[in-house]
């Protein structure tokens, strides 16, 4: 199959890197000739989506059609582009609209009460303040008290397009669905680990949730796709709260991070999947659980003699990336190592037959790497407005 991937930073990485996986030829379309995915992919064409005089031909010959962008211009265009040809494009306007705005998410989740954090002013302070257009943790506040409310909000006019809720205590999980209405599948649930400014660092899987809130999630996430009518793929954040699993976003697009730590762990493709969803239809989308083991998938920066464990932000901007296997023991790194710099990003991969094991090879991949670079401070920091929090 041949596919075009648009767009080549964190989401292009995600897609091109699974492609791959399934033997997939891949293009990257980007504006960028540096960007994330060229260093992944078969081949590159600089493109600019938003170009009025960009025709649709420059897609002839292409199987599937992946967007890895979130710019809604982009998007539409994009739409536009491929009306006239028949190339399936993985893509779900009516079902992005209303997950990509955190107010609308809200409304949603109030019309069909789905469990969701309180509203501010139902809840007391700390209070978490999100912009309700952008993803992961684009401009997240917390504010403590009615003076930092004031301060940050001063009058209705400022808080407009804003979400302001409780902030729940813990850890938070995730889950892609993948499917036409009537037709879903909820994959595996994985685990998130957040750095010091709320950006995921860490993924890991199989996740520690009981099997009980592992089927309540399920649920859940299917009656979302069902309620929004989903074309393609969703993934689904929450957080416990006491026995309770609540939604914290949901987003009708692809991922990033949490489609590879599948792969691993289960052997399950989202990308074949959805290349099978829109081509074959959704007859052959579902693709069995072929293993179980333990991923550990997580972010790591290389810099002034520290090794930092960091949210994937610090991927973007790195320059063409490459796959490294067996590095310093990871099963695999997406990195720009290139065995003479000193500063340095990569995305390891650890696997092994469960994820205790799998903490413990992960040990030694750092010590390995410490040794080898002489590194002498080791980072590996917590969301500081989780602190006094638990």
């Amino acid at each position: 199959m041949l596919v075009a991937v648009i767009g080549g930073n964190l989401q292009g990485v995600e897609a091109t890197y699974l492609a791959k996986k399934a033997g997939w030829d891949v293009t990257v379309f980007d504006k960028r000739p540096d960007a994330a995915a060229t260093g992944l992919c078969d081949s590159f064409v600089k493109l600019n989506i938003c170009d009025a005089n960009l025709s649709h031909r420059i897609f002839k010959g292409f199987d599937l059609i992946i967007p890895a962008i979130e710019n809604d211009n982009a998007l539409s265009r994009l739409c536009e582009i491929t009306e006239n040809t028949e190339i399936p494009l993985v893509f779900d306007p009516v079902a992005y609209a209303i997950t990509s705005s955190k107010l609308k998410s809200d409304s949603f989740f109030e019309q069909y009460g789905i469990p969701a954090p309180q509203p501010w002013p139902d809840c007391d302070f700390p209070v978490v303040a999100k912009p309700s257009v952008g993803s992961g943790s684009d401009g997240v506040r917390f504010i403590n008290n009615a003076r930092e409310l004031q301060k940050a909000f001063p009058d209705a006019d400022a808080m407009r397009g804003w979400v302001l809720q409780e902030v729940l205590k813990g850890d938070s999980y995730s889950i892609e669905v993948v499917g036409f209405p009537g037709n879903y599948k909820a994959l595996q649930v994985t685990d998130l680990g957040m750095d010091a400014v709320f950006d995921c660092k860490r993924v890991t899987a199989p996740t520690i949730l009981s099997a009980l809130q592992i089927r309540q999630f399920k649920r859940t996430a299917i009656e979302i796709a069902n309620r929004i009518n989903l074309h393609g793929i969703m993934d689904v954040e929450v957080i416990p709260d006491g026995d309770e699993l609540k939604v914290l976003e949901i987003d009708a697009r692809l991922p990033s991070q949490t489609p590879t730590a599948v792969f691993w762990s289960t052997g399950m493709n989202i990308i074949r999947m959805l290349g099978n969803l829109y081509v074959k239809g959704p007859e052959s989308v579902y693709a069995d659980q072929r293993f179980r083991r333990g991923v550990i998938f997580e972010h790591i920066s290389v810099k002034s003699g520290i090794l930092s464990v960091e949210g994937e932000h610090i991927m973007s901007g790195s320059g063409p990336l490459k796959i490294e296997k067996d590095f310093f023991g990871a099963d695999e790194a997406i990195t720009n190592y290139d065995g003479r710099c000193h500063e340095w990003v990569a995305t390891l991969i650890i696997t092994d037959t469960d994820l205790e094991s799998a903490k413990m090879k992960r040990e030694k991949v750092m010590a390995d790497i410490m040794k080898h670079f002489d590194i002498v401070k080791y980072e590996d920091l917590e969301p500081a407005a989780y602190k006094g929090l638990m």
